[in-house]
């Protein structure tokens, strides 16, 4: 039911008097992070990112050489927009360079988010001024992003990954990070909330195929990733995510084993290894250090119960099913 009183939560500090009579018209639930979390546009978030999308929404001018990269939380961001960057920027950056800035900045102040840094906190910045190609980030679904992205020939690069692993890399992220005043989240209510839809920018079946439908309509325009895929064959999908980008790896490079070097630079164990990522902030108030954990394939094992997977995969099976995208399921 939409809520008729506005709750007292921290999430509700410093958004708009606009903001705030349009959450009393939202439906809200319990939230992992904050108190509530809210229904906007089919998908759930919290206030202050309503305030940014709605920024967003309203100011962001695509360019047709824009590059978008597009996730769920806890499926693979960090990772894609270290390999992305590297990639993109490879000629002005050489992998090899001790001044590579992988090597000095988090990749979430090299590729910023959208509802995250550039249109937090009510600020609107004048993006045209940036250097093309520029390379911006979203948790958003499709049918959220700005019109411009939909309509323009800018790329938008898409990575999704088995959801029994991102809801327990999420439910492990979200404990990190809540107050010590605050009890640890049940993993229970969690996975209850999850397969339910409630989560951020969940439902997490209807951001997958939102995605995965456009990218069969528009090859061209969408590229669609499996988190398990790329750790699968790394080398294969870098060769296709840089062709995908117009920057495909020369005969020369690939000799020169280039792409092998982009993936050892962007592995999770030397980002992890990196100075800047034990310490600082990149993302609001949320510490680097809590973005890397294992970046495993089959953790869920170690967590979920046989009810539990046997409910998740009901979910995945009535949701997904019939939409051609599955997932390989390492146990």
């Amino acid at each position: 039911m939409p809520s008729s009183i506005m709750p007292n939560g921290q999430e509700e500090e410093n958004v708009t008097h606009e903001c705030k009579e349009l959450l009393l018209s939202l439906p809200r639930h319990r939230g992992w992070r904050t108190p509530y979390i809210y229904q906007f546009q089919g998908f759930w978030c919290q206030p202050k990112e309503i305030q940014s999308i709605l920024s967003f929404q309203k100011h962001f001018q695509a360019r047709n050489n824009d590059v978008v990269i597009a996730t769920i939380p806890k499926s693979g961001t960090t990772w894609l927009k270290a390999l992305t960057f590297s990639i993109l920027n490879r000629k002005s950056f050489p992998l090899s360079s001790k001044a590579h800035p992988l090597l000095n900045s988090n990749p979430h102040d090299l590729v910023p988010f959208f509802e995250y840094k550039v249109y937090a906190n009510g600020q609107v910045p004048d993006v045209s001024k940036l250097p093309d190609p520029r390379l911006f980030a979203t948790h958003l679904p499709f049918s959220s992003l700005q019109e411009s992205i939909k309509k323009s020939s800018c790329k938008i690069v898409y990575i999704c990954r088995n959801p029994f692993d991102t809801f327990i890399s999420s439910w492990i992220y979200i404990n990190k990070l809540r107050s010590d005043t605050r009890p640890p989240l049940s993993l229970d209510d969690c996975f209850n909330m999850y397969c339910k839809g409630i989560v951020g920018f969940g439902p997490f079946w209807d951001h997958m195929l939102g995605y995965w439908n456009e990218s069969k309509e528009r090859p061209d325009k969408v590229l669609f990733l499996k988190y398990e895929d790329m750790k699968e064959d790394i080398s294969f999908h870098l060769k296709k995510l840089a062709e995908f980008l117009g920057c495909p790896f020369s005969m020369e490079e690939e000799k020169a084993g280039e792409v092998e070097e982009v993936a050892k630079l962007c592995s999770l164990e030397k980002l992890k290894d990196l100075e800047v990522n034990k310490s600082g902030k990149s993302i609001l108030n949320f510490e680097n250090r809590h973005l890397f954990r294992k970046g495993e394939v089959g953790d869920w094992v170690n967590h979920l119960s046989p009810s539990m997977v046997e409910r998740l995969t009901q979910v995945m099976e009535e949701k997904l099913g019939g939409s051609g995208l599955q997932f390989k399921v390492f146990s």
